[in-house]
C-alpha cells in the first residue's frame, strides 16, 4: 500500500504550537500518527477540543496560519470523497459528545457533533422516541459525521433524508465564528439555510459542533417480509406496484448479484393488528408470489455490502437513478462487470438510491466504473465512488459537475475563502 505523504511544506512553528496549547489542554493535543492519515495525506497534529469555543478558536488559528484542517468524528467515512489536496490538522469532535437537551414533549433533541448515533438512540429510546435514521456503523458514526456525509439508509423512504430531519445546526466557520441557524438560534448567518447547506458538504464549509433534530416515536412493533423475483424486470414491477399501493411500508430494498436471483424486502411498523392487516394486503397485492417472513437483520444488508475482505480489489459506489429505470440500471451493472471480468453485488432502495460493490483488478475496476458512470449519467443519474483501492488509477469521486458548480464554489469562497477546510475533497475540487 502506498505510504502517506506529508500534506504540505507548512510546518508548525513554536508560536503556533504555543497558541494551540493555550487554547487546548496538553492532553487534548497530540502529534498525528500514521493511523491518522487520510487517503494518503499525513497530518501533523490532532486536536480534540472539549468545547465549541475551543474548537472555533483552534480553527481560527489554523486559518490565520494557513494550515489545512480535516474535521473528523468517528472516522468511519474519512475515505469518502476525493483525497484531500493537503491536510495539516485533524480537528476531532469526539470530546464534544453530550446530548444537550431532549425536549421529548416537543419531539426534538439538541446534541453535540461528536455524540455517536448509537448513544443518541439509546438515550431517546428511554422516552420511547428515535431519530428515524439508519446510517452505517452507528456504534462509531457521530452526528457530525453522518450530517457531513449525508448518510442514511432505507428508512428515508418513510421519514425523509437528513435534510428533512435536521431543524437546527451550529457550525464553527474558519474565521472562528460560531454560526447557528434553525432551531435554538444564537446567531444567524443571513441568507443561508445552514442545516441543509452543511448536510452532505463533507466538512468543506464549516465544522459542525451541534445539531437539532426532529424525532419520531418508536414503533410498537415491526415485521419484515422478503419477496423473490425471477429477474430485475419482475423486481421493478414489484417495487413500483408496492409504491403505487396503499401499503404503509417504512422501507423497501432489493438485492441483486451476479450469481443469485433478485429479492425484495419490505418493512412495516405498527401495532400487532395493523401489522397483520399490512401483511394480508401485501399478500393480496403480490398474488401468487412467494412471500416469507424475513429477519430484522436483513436491514443490515447495506453494512454487510461494506464488509470488505480485500480492499485493494474492491470498489463501492453510491448510485442514483429513477425507480422506473431500475431494471435498465441493473443491466448496466451486469454488462459493465462482465466486460471487465468483475464480480458484483448491489442493494437498491425504492427511492432510486442504491449501492454497488465491484471486485476485481484495479485497472479493470477503473475501466468498468468509467463506462458505467457515463451510461448512468446519460440516463440522468449519478455514480459517486466512495471506496477505491489504494492503488486505484485517478478517478473523480463525484462525477461530472452540473450547472450548480459555480454557485457551490461561490458559497465555499464566502464561508471558507482561504480553502482551509477539507481542501479538494468535494465536487469540482472544492
Amino acid at each position: 500500500m502506498e505510504s502517506a505523504r506529508q500534506s504540505s511544506n507548512v510546518t508548525f512553528d513554536s508560536s503556533v504550537r504555543q497558541k494551540l496549547n493555550e487554547i487546548l489542554r496538553t492532553e487534548h493535543l497530540r502529534p498525528a500518527s500514521p493511523a491518522d492519515a487520510v487517503s494518503g495525506i499525513q497530518p501533523q497534529i490532532v486536536l480534540e477540543p472539549t468545547t465549541e469555543q475551543q474548537l472555533a478558536a483552534a480553527l481560527r488559528l489554523a486559518n490565520e496560519s494557513k494550515l489545512a484542517v480535516i474535521p473528523r468524528g468517528g472516522g468511519t467515512k474519512l475515505g469518502w470523497g476525493n483525497p484531500p489536496s493537503r491536510g495539516d490538522i485533524i480537528l476531532s469532535t469526539t470530546r464534544l459528545n453530550k446530548i444537550l437537551e431532549h425536549a421529548w414533549a416537543d419531539l426534538t433533541v439538541t446534541v453535540e457533533a461528536g455524540c455517536t448515533v448509537h448513544t443518541l438512540q439509546e438515550t431517546l429510546a428511554q422516552h420511547g422516541q428515535r431519530l428515524a435514521l439508519d446510517p452505517l456503523w452507528p456504534e462509531k458514526a457521530t452526528v457530525g459525521g453522518i450530517l457531513s456525509s449525508n448518510d442514511s439508509g432505507g428508512l428515508r423512504l418513510r421519514f425523509g433524508a437528513l435534510r428533512d430531519l435536521i431543524i437546527g445546526v451550529t457550525i464553527a466557520l474558519p474565521d472562528g465564528t460560531l454560526a447557528s441557524s434553525g432551531g435554538k438560534v444564537v446567531k444567524n448567518v443571513a441568507g443561508f439555510d445552514l442545516p441543509k447547506l452543511i448536510t452532505g458538504a463533507l466538512g468543506t464549509l464549516g465544522v459542525i459542533t451541534r445539531a437539532v433534530f426532529r424525532l419520531h416515536p418508536l414503533p410498537h412493533g415491526s415485521r419484515s417480509f422478503s419477496i423473490p423475483a425471477a429477474n430485475p424486470d419482475e423486481t421493478q414491477k414489484l417495487v413500483l406496484g408496492v409504491q403505487d399501493s396503499k401499503l404503509a411500508h417504512v422501507a423497501l430494498q432489493s438485492h441483486f448479484s451476479a450469481d443469485l436471483p433478485p429479492s425484495t424486502d419490505i418493512l412495516f411498523d405498527g401495532t400487532a393488528a395493523g401489522l397483520d392487516a399490512q401483511s394480508s394486503q401485501l399478500r393480496a397485492l403480490c398474488h401468487s408470489a412467494q412471500i416469507s417472513e424475513a429477519s430484522p437483520s436483513t436491514w443490515n444488508a447495506r453494512q454487510e455490502l461494506w464488509s470488505i475482505s480485500n480492499p485493494e480489489e474492491t470498489a463501492i459506489a453510491k448510485i442514483s437513478t429513477l425507480p422506473t429505470d431500475l431494471a435498465h440500471t441493473l443491466e448496466l451493472f451486469r454488462r459493465s462487470a462482465n466486460s471487465a471480468h468483475l464480480t458484483w453485488k448491489s442493494l437498491m432502495y425504492a427511492t432510486g438510491l442504491g449501492w454497488l460493490r465491484l471486485e476485481g483488478r484495479p485497472d479493470d475496476l477503473h475501466r468498468a466504473l468509467t463506462t458505467l458512470r457515463a451510461d448512468i449519467e446519460k440516463m440522468g443519474g449519478s455514480l459517486v465512488l466512495l471506496h477505491r483501492p489504494a492503488m486505484h488509477l485517478p478517478f473523480e469521486a463525484w462525477g461530472t459537475p452540473g450547472d450548480s458548480l459555480p454557485l457551490m464554489k461561490a458559497v465555499k469562497h464566502q464561508l471558507d475563502p482561504a480553502n482551509t477546510l477539507n481542501p479538494g475533497r468535494f465536487l469540482g475540487g472544492i
